[in-house]
């Protein structure tokens, strides 16, 4: 009997000293990228660079993260497919212009771009918003949405959310 509870002291001393070893070597993570702050004239000079045409510039970029940051910038865009992302959430702030979506519903004939990506010619049963400068919205993952800027001019920050980090580019 004392050698039996010989051993569970000594056990259960092992998972103890265990523990705290663990404990104390565990230190905060450390940052995977520089900190990024853009100052108002930053952001005035990066949408005066968008306004010729129908671009989107990089702010910041996804590789090895959950997050992408660009600005938007579209200017009498008709046609665009209507869209559904299954593990990303879309964040559109209106910096300019405004634009027309169609949120919610389903997609009509549905087609699989990439994995999770979802095209569509149209939403069937979405409702309608028009969108100005200061408005912000927010997109959950698997929902349809499509945007139009027929003549109008659109500059919006986008940020995605992702599920899970996307591979860093070679």
């Amino acid at each position: 009997m004392d050698i039996r509870f010989s051993r569970a002291v000594m056990s259960a001393l092992v998972i103890f000293v265990s523990t705290i070893t663990a404990t104390a070597q565990r230190k905060p993570s450390e940052a995977t990228r520089p900190v990024v702050v853009l100052s108002s004239q930053s952001l005035d000079d990066l949408k005066a660079k968008l306004q010729s045409d129908n671009k989107t510039e990089e702010l910041i970029d996804s590789a090895g993260m959950q997050l992408r940051v660009a600005v938007q910038h579209e200017k009498n865009k008709t046609g665009a497919p209507a869209e559904l992302h299954d593990a990303s959430d879309d964040v559109y702030y209106v910096l300019d212009g405004g634009a027309t979506l169609v949120l919610g519903g389903k997609l009509d004939a549905p087609k699989e771009v990439e994995p999770g990506e979802w095209r569509s010619p149209r939403i069937i049963d979405g409702k309608t918003y028009e969108i100005t400068k200061g408005d912000l919205v927010i997109v959950p993952r698997g929902t349809p949405h499509q945007r139009s800027t027929t003549n109008k001019n659109f500059t919006m920050i986008l940020i995605k959310i992702y599920s899970e980090p996307l591979k860093k580019r070679s």
